[in-house]
């Protein structure tokens, strides 16, 4: 299944949350930078506001790109634990070092002025724009967990079918409008997957509250 932009996704994935709309009791929360496109599309459709909750991807120090770990902005840290112990602990330690640094440089600039939304009894609604390997997104969800959601929804217009299965072991529910078997990353699902901006997030945001 593949999407024109992040947009259409956006679209075609409120779709699958029409039951929600409306709600009070939900909270939708987008994982930057490329969710807050989705988040915003989702947030209009839902009639529902949307913030961010940041998470930082923890990289190999020989591979910035290979995943083995997430953190969120809350200080949840999730591992991929077999990569987690046969990498070099100080290595390790300074990555995670600057990754916290990089989210509260994100939280400083999409959240000036306010805090992370109450999710203590809410319905939180993750929203990312796939996932691969969904450690950031298992971040997000302990970080909902450890703020007291009621309920979390996981939200993506596409997964890797074996990590959107492990995942359904963690938060409530997780739909995808596509799972396929094979994954190599986000951006092949979509046509045009340009990189996403710090100001284009502020837009976003920005936008949706004058809605």
């Amino acid at each position: 299944m593949i999407f024109e932009d992040r947009r259409n996704a956006g679209t075609q994935l409120a779709g699958s949350l029409e039951g929600y709309k409306g709600n009070p009791d939900v909270l939708l929360l987008a994982l930057p930078r490329g969710g807050a496109v989705l988040g915003a599309e989702v947030s209009k459709a839902l009639g529902i506001p949307f913030d961010v909750l940041v998470t930082r991807k923890i990289g190999a120090p020989y591979n910035p790109e290979y995943a083995i770990g997430a953190l969120a902005e809350t200080g949840e840290t999730v591992w991929n634990e077999s990569e987690r112990i046969a990498t070099d602990k100080d290595a390790l330690d300074k990555i995670v070092e600057q990754q916290t640094k990089e989210a509260e440089r994100r939280v400083k600039r999409y959240r000036p002025d306010r805090d992370l939304p109450d999710m203590q009894g809410k319905t939180v609604v993750l929203i990312d724009d796939g996932i691969a390997t969904g450690l950031t997104m298992r971040a997000a969800i302990a970080a909902a967990k450890g703020r007291g959601a009621a309920k979390i929804v996981v939200a993506v217009p596409n997964g890797a079918a074996e990590t959107l299965a492990y995942l359904r072991q963690e938060a409530d529910e997780v739909i995808a409008l596509d799972e396929p078997e094979r994954y190599g990353s986000v951006g092949q699902f979509y046509r045009d997957f340009p990189q996403v901006e710090d100001e284009e997030v502020l837009r976003l945001l920005e936008q949706g509250r004058k809605e």
